[in-house]
């Protein structure tokens, strides 16, 4: 299997297993949004909570230049850690969301 079909499907069922987690409180919901053209992934929360609309986005996966990038994570558990667990080796996972400097003392690519 190509390598970025492979990525694209890991990062699919990750996010779909955090999306089916019932949310705790309120009138929130959390929703997918994959857009395989683009390899642009994300994991929305939206819904209703103390008569305030809340829309905002949990985690955004990117792949780029047959590398995941991790542009936001606002899960417990980290999609990093879930992706190594499924087999992707931490030199092809950026975490976005850190500087340069930071991605290389933690063993992540850089870029």
């Amino acid at each position: 299997m190509d390598t970025v079909e492979h990525y694209r499907q890991l990062i699919e069922k990750v996010l779909s297993e955090y999306a089916a987690i019932p949310y705790p409180y309120g009138d929130l919901r959390h929703e997918t949004v994959f857009d395989r053209d683009r390899d642009r992934y994300l994991l929305m929360t939206v819904g209703w909570e103390n008569g305030k609309r809340v829309h905002y986005t949990l985690a955004h996966v990117d792949i780029i230049d047959g590398k995941i990038w991790i542009q936001k994570d606002g899960t417990e558990e980290g999609i990093g850690e879930e992706l190594m667990a499924a087999g992707v080796s931490k030199n092809k996972i950026v975490p976005g969301f850190r500087s340069e400097a930071r991605r290389r003392d933690m063993g992540f690519a850089v870029a």
